[in-house]
Parts: C-alpha cells; sequence; structure tokens
C-alpha cells in the first residue's frame, strides 16, 4: 500500500503543474515531438524539458528518441491509477453518507412513531 501511496502521490504532484497538465492533454490527442511541445510554450527549452522528466520519472509519459528527435508518448495506463485512488475515495464517501442518510432517516422513524 505505500508503493501505492507513493506512486500516485508522484503522480499527483506532477499534475499539479499547468504546464505538465497541458502536455498531458497535448497528448492525449496523439505523440509528438518534444519540439513540437515546447514551441507551445512561453518557456525555455531547459526549463520545459524538467516538465518533461517529471512527467516521465513518474510513469505519465514515455520518450523515445529516434536520430536527433525525442518523442513523447502518453502512458494512458498511468492515468488509470488516479482513477482507481478517486473510485476508491468515491465509494468510501459514499459509504459515509449512505450511513448518515440511514441514520438521519432512522431517528425521524422513531421521533414520528
Amino acid at each position: 500500500m505505500a508503493q501505492y501511496s507513493a506512486e500516485v502521490d508522484g503522480v499527483f504532484v506532477a499534475l499539479a503543474d499547468p504546464t505538465r497538465r497541458s502536455v498531458i492533454r497535448r497528448l492525449g490527442r496523439g505523440p509528438t515531438s518534444v519540439g513540437e511541445l515546447a514551441a507551445e510554450f512561453p518557456i525555455t527549452l531547459p526549463s520545459f524539458m524538467k516538465h518533461v522528466r517529471t512527467l516521465e520519472s513518474n510513469g505519465l509519459i514515455r520518450t523515445v528518441k529516434t536520430g536527433r528527435v525525442r518523442t513523447c508518448v502518453l502512458n494512458r495506463e498511468r492515468l488509470e491509477l488516479l482513477d482507481d485512488w478517486l473510485a476508491e475515495q468515491r465509494r468510501i464517501w459514499e459509504e459515509r453518507t449512505d450511513r448518515l442518510e440511514r441514520f438521519v432517516t432512522t431517528e425521524e422513524a422513531v421521533e414520528e412513531s
């Protein structure tokens, strides 16, 4: 579970930055070279590469170098980690609200009788 938590933490940290989220959104349309991606942002290439390395180190993207061109590819399976975590949180909160609803409706039924 600790490993799972560290992985989720890393993904959330990587997605906390708007530039990195924009890269993920862009890569959702298909693989793109680093140069093409970087051209969309008003930052220097070395600064942009830090974002790429953060996304890559947290498993959200893969990069493949062919000659002088490095291409970024979205790792959609890694996003499933977030889906699983969010589904678990949703289940926990739905159970809590269901218990609260039962408690409130049961108390109302007792008071009415």
